[in-house]
């Protein structure tokens, strides 16, 4: 069993290649999560089978049903414009990456950690020659260079994202270390085949910090890597958890605001006593695999909307919050001259915005509301003296996505020996503002 004083924070790099685009980040999200724009644009869900409630939502996991797909067709008369965002030129929503050692010899790959899924998968050598050309900046895994991989004999994946772009291959297992905890016989998947938006992708890979239930290997799931800490006794029992904290993009040049991290098998407690604040907690469902909790009200200068029933998903692979059209709309209603650009598919405010004409929003994480930092409203630079929010609409999906717009403004705590998910309010998160980057 590793001991706490071995374990250590695992610091999340920035993507060097990564641009800002509010649009591509939004279609992205569509392609992600399957859900049906309910506000006008260019782009829409095509080949869409009528929904049989929320859980068809999920159906991206794997899903054997027919594919949902995210064109270009224009939609209006104004989007002559609009140009299409196409599966190459997408925005892989990866801004930070997460060194993690696979094999021995070890072999260091940056991968995406996301809540939102829970499949560790990662570019390898069985990927075709092609496909590996393509892959510059990239580290590609080589089982074959690994004495303890150990292949697993009929076992496949593949994931699926709603505009049927996948990646798959086979399955190993093989020593994983995670800052500097080692898991003995996690399974990795081999990418062996990628479409263009993965290829185009950044990072070497992913790591899903979702529940098992939703990973893809069949014809058996196999372990996700927190159940294989848990399982192996590699954190302590007292603690079967994670934490991340998400520092914005201000903070990569800032050291004074403190490196953003992961923690696994404790919680940082010098970041909760800086923030001067407890713990809060809520029950967690995961009965669809996620960390989904309930977020029945929203605030927007003191004012409460009420969302009776609502829940929400903490999802660290989301860049953006996405959450129910009135939410939205008092939102941006509340920011002088902010209106829904339907070229951008997106809500928009003037980059002149200062923070005292922001509102200040929050959003309820069980009984207790948490603030979105001010700078976290504006996203990304949308031409025309404009910036895209980082609050947009949720479409057709019946629960809120709070992506790292959300996140980055709290100390997040996802506890699955518990199942239960903690927040901390970060200090002071009303106040800073700063334009977001250009590109």
């Amino acid at each position: 069993m590793s001991s706490l004083q071995g374990l250590q924070r695992i610091k999340r790099v920035q993507n060097p290649n990564y641009k800002r685009s509010g649009l591509k980040s939004y279609v992205f999200l569509l392609q992600k999560w399957g859900f049906e724009p309910t506000m006008p644009g260019p782009y829409f869900q095509m080949q869409k089978e009528t929904p049989t409630g929320h859980h068809s939502f999920f159906k991206r996991h794997g899903s054997k049903t027919k594919t949902h797909r995210v064109t270009g067709k224009k939609t209006g008369p104004s989007d002559s414009d609009v140009g299409e965002v196409t599966a190459e030129d997408q925005q892989n929503d990866s801004e930070y990456l997460c060194p993690v050692q696979i094999g021995t010899p070890a072999q260091t790959l940056m991968l995406d950690f996301d809540t939102g899924s829970s499949d560790l998968w990662v570019w390898s050598t069985e990927l075709p020659s092609s496909t590996q050309s393509q892959g510059t900046g990239h580290t590609i895994f080589n089982p074959k260079k690994s004495s303890t991989f150990k292949a697993t004999s009929g076992s496949t994946w593949k994931i699926a994202y709603g505009d049927s772009s996948t990646a798959s291959g086979n399955v190993g297992t093989d020593n994983v270390t995670i800052g500097g905890l080692t898991i003995k016989n996690q399974a990795v998947e081999l990418a062996k085949q990628m479409s263009a938006q993965f290829v185009q992708g950044a990072g070497d890979g992913l790591l899903g910090l979702a529940w098992g239930s939703i990973n893809t290997v069949t014809p058996k799931p196999v372990q996700t890597p927190v159940e294989n800490m848990i399982s192996q006794d590699d954190i302590p029992k007292t603690a079967e958890l994670f934490t991340a904290y998400l520092g914005s993009w201000r903070d990569a040049n800032d050291p004074d605001k403190g490196e953003s991290f992961y923690t696994f098998g404790y919680i940082d407690q010098d970041v909760v006593k800086a923030s001067g604040k407890e713990i809060a907690w809520t029950p967690v469902d995961n009965s669809q695999g996620f960390w989904m909790f309930d977020s029945t009200s929203a605030t927007v200068n003191g004012k409460t909307i009420n969302q009776s029933g609502n829940t929400a998903i903490a999802d660290t692979g989301t860049t953006l919050a996405l959450v129910a059209d009135a939410t939205c709309q008092a939102i941006y209603d509340a920011i002088p001259n902010a209106t829904y650009d339907q070229n951008q598919q997106g809500w928009v405010f003037p980059s002149s915005t200062t923070a005292d004409q922001l509102p200040v929003v929050t959003f309820a994480v069980g009984n207790t509301q948490f603030t979105v930092q001010k700078e976290d409203l504006a996203f990304a630079d949308a031409g025309n003296g404009m910036v895209y929010g980082g609050i947009q609409s949720r479409g057709s999906m019946t629960f809120d996505i709070l992506g790292d717009t959300f996140l980055k403004s709290i100390y997040a705590i996802f506890d699955q020996g518990n199942t239960r998910f903690g927040a901390v309010q970060r200090t002071d998160p009303t106040q800073n503002l700063a334009p977001p980057p250009s590109s």
